[in-house]
């Protein structure tokens, strides 16, 4: 027997687990928050399950029940928006909300003209962002607050899926007072600065990635400093206080401190980092999802941005 809930009280469920709070998802659906409260208690009512752990100080969270269940509803309000925009000929459109995650080092780079694309393409849709660690994206990705993220591939496993965008290899930065700068165009080796202070982008996983292209080519770098801040690596670079391992390549050669820096191509054989789009295996994607990672797909292939027409949702084989 098919059970007694609403879409109203779905779409009320679906931005409460978002927001985590009854308060913020009356406020974003410009309802009482008894509306907002009475729909997602009589949808737990309706489903026989506690989806939510009230707490006072805490506010909400989701309990396992409520995880596995807000991780299916999105997929089911895309489609019920399909039937909806099919029986009204409005199918060429979408709109709706796109949750994207973002690497914090990607973000200054490629997300601004990204964005501009979707939009052109896509006014209807109201895309936010979560700009963090690789940590914390994975997390988000796998527990349903971003429908998709923009981020390097390092420490993915099977309950990922993640489509490679681009590859960049690592080069040296130093300040353009170095040595080495006098000839920009001549390869180094991470060898020629074995002896010198290193400036590391200390973050989770890309510290491991930097740490293991120093192994790769038989050095043992000396980190004099450690930052999370892409733009402050610079800047100390810059001043003279050490080299770093990088990848992301900046236009302008003035960071934020002044002086100058010097990009360096590197003669070893090391390998270059992947940036990929990642969203969990276990999540059906919605159209918007599939939209916005085809707007990516285009821009990092330099495809035409022409256009305004939704993607079918892929079948099994077009997954793999």
């Amino acid at each position: 027997m098919a059970k007694p809930f609403t879409l109203t009280q779905l779409r009320y469920f679906a931005v409460v687990a978002r927001l985590r709070s009854m308060t913020g998802a009356a406020a974003e659906l410009l309802v009482t928050q008894s509306a907002v409260s009475t729909a997602v208690a009589e949808l737990e009512k309706a489903v026989d399950a506690q989806l939510f752990v009230r707490n006072r100080s805490a506010g909400l969270k989701l309990t396992g029940a409520g995880s596995r269940f807000a991780q299916e509803l999105d997929s089911f309000l895309d489609h019920a928006d399909r039937l909806y925009e099919s029986a009204t000929g409005l199918s060429s459109t979408l709109s709706g909300a796109l949750s994207v995650g973002v690497f914090a080092p990607l973000a200054p780079f490629r997300l601004p003209v990204i964005l501009q694309m979707f939009h052109t393409r896509f006014p209807g849709v109201d895309v936010t962002f979560l700009e963090a660690d690789l940590g914390e994206l994975r997390t988000a990705v796998l527990d349903g607050r971003c429908d998709v993220a923009i981020m390097y591939g390092l420490g993915l496993d099977s309950r990922f899926q993640a489509t490679v965008v681009e590859r960049i290899p690592p080069h040296v930065l130093v300040a353009a007072g170095h040595p080495a700068a006098r000839t920009p165009d001549v390869a180094v080796s991470l060898h020629d600065f074995a002896d010198e202070p290193m400036i590391l982008l200390d973050l989770p996983l890309s510290r491991d990635y930097y740490e293991s292209l120093a192994r790769a080519a038989g050095v043992v770098p000396k980190v004099h400093y450690r930052f999370s801040g892409y733009e402050t690596v610079r800047s100390f670079v810059a001043q003279g206080h050490g080299y770093a391992l990088l990848n992301q390549r900046v236009a302008n050669d003035r960071p934020y401190s002044g002086g100058r820096v010097v990009a360096l191509d590197l003669a070893d054989e090391l390998p270059p980092i992947e940036v990929a789009l990642v969203r969990s295996a276990a999540i059906t994607p919605t159209r918007r999802t599939l939209a916005f990672e085809q707007v990516c797909a285009d821009f990092y292939a330099g495809a035409p941005t022409t256009g305004n027409q939704a993607p079918p949702i892929p079948t099994p084989s077009q997954e793999d």
